[in-house]
């Protein structure tokens, strides 16, 4: 029986070389009995556990293992805008090493970097390559790159020895794929406005103050909001990132222009994330020109930025949701409080400097979100992405409690 979540779903199924293949064969006839349409990809030593024949048999469609095949190319780029999710499972542990560091020897592995869709990955492996502490960096360094990791199962493995590393069920990958597509929806048509970054007050043409905020957590969130369904406007402060398909940027450089974008794009949004790094102080009167070092001492005088969450917390309509972030180095919880109350807003989400792994220039975060109706909500430290995900969950559980 088709089931409605995975009606035309797109999937592109990748098999590297592991014991658990034979496991990617119960997988695909699940995906294909569901409704989904599914092409596969081999790497060559994948095809010394099980034949392309079966999987082209199943799926319908040729098996692609080479990146060139009697004169014929496989068009690994357009792979990977064709499908809805790449999908690796089994992923062996030279796989995901290689595309941690950005390795490319075969079609599999080009068409990841070319790839457009989110990326799923079911790691296969022995108990001691899975806890090699070079597989769980490569593993961190996928998962800040927003790459999706299923849990991996405790039980027999191929070595005879009893451990993690067993790749899971195929009926739970399944499962777990329903709930993904599931959760594109159910934010559909809702729109949302994220601020993220740093904003740069300038001193003179040169210079300027600034703080250490990359923009990661809110472009993570933004990303977030963007994969399930949401219209975003993301408001980015200097940031070396640019490019974000599905998420309408605004750019800016400082408080006040950000100020401006967040006041004129604000009563359209049903959800107002503030996860920027704002300047509390600005160069009251910057130089037109660079100052020469002349002098023994160089003072600047400065003026309060305006508060954009507490002027966005004034003009919040009931419709809307207003989340804004409390990064604290003491009496956090305390402080958090007096900041949910004080700007109006419906949840504040706590980072604290104390917690290891939390803050700016890191790829995990550590948070604890409290909202005005008396709920806390305490974290372990996750990378970013993982963050937004519990950021998001706890937003839309606040709005349809």
């Amino acid at each position: 029986m088709i089931n409605q979540i995975f009606k035309g779903r797109k999937i592109l199924l990748c098999v590297t070389g592991s014991i658990a293949a034979y496991k990617a064969v119960v997988l695909l006839r699940l995906l294909i009995k569901n409704g989904a349409e599914v092409r596969v990809v081999m790497t060559r030593s994948a095809r010394d556990f099980l034949s392309p024949l079966t999987f082209s048999t199943l799926s319908k469609n040729k098996v692609l293992s080479d990146l060139f095949d009697n004169e014929t190319w496989a068009n690994h780029v357009m792979l990977g805008r064709w499908a809805d999710v790449m999908l690796i499972a089994p992923a062996s542990c030279n796989t995901i090493g290689k595309m941690a560091n950005g390795i490319c020897d075969n079609l599999l592995l080009a068409t990841y970097f070319s790839a457009t869709c989110p990326v799923m990955i079911a790691p296969a492996m022995d108990e001691d390559m899975w806890l090699h502490t070079a597989t769980q960096a490569n593993i961190t360094t996928l998962k800040n790159r927003r790459n999706i990791f299923l849990p991996v199962n405790n039980g027999e493995l191929a070595s005879g020895l009893e451990g993690e590393g067993r790749m899971s069920e195929p009926e739970t990958i399944t499962s777990f794929l329903e709930d993904y597509f599931s959760k594109q929806k159910s934010l559909k048509n809702i729109k949302a406005l994220v601020t993220a970054g740093p904003t740069y007050e300038p001193i003179d043409p040169v210079r300027f103050i600034g703080n250490r905020s990359t923009g990661t957590m809110g472009i993570s969130i933004a990303q977030e909001l963007a994969s399930r369904g949401a219209i975003v406007n993301l408001i980015l402060g200097p940031s070396e990132k640019q490019h974000f398909p599905g998420l309408n940027i605004i750019n800016i450089n400082t408080a006040k222009e950000m100020y401006d974008a967040v006041m004129k794009t604000i009563s359209t949004a049903d959800i107002i994330i503030m996860a920027a790094a704002v300047a509390d102080y600005t160069i009251e009167q910057p130089s037109a020109h660079k100052i020469k070092k002349e002098n023994n001492e160089w003072m600047v005088k400065l003026a309060k930025t305006k508060d954009i969450l507490l002027e966005a917390g004034k003009q919040k309509k009931k419709q809307q949701t207003l989340v804004g972030f409390a990064l604290e180095t003491d009496n956090e919880k305390e402080n958090a409080l007096k900041k949910l109350k004080s700007k109006n807003a419906d949840l504040i989400i706590l980072n604290s400097l104390n917690d290891e792994g939390a803050g700016f220039g890191r790829g995990t975060n550590k948070i604890t979100i409290f909202d005005k109706k008396g709920n806390e909500y305490t974290f372990e430290k996750k990378p970013k992405n993982e963050v937004a995900a519990d950021i998001i969950n706890t937003i839309i559980t606040y709005r349809n409690a």
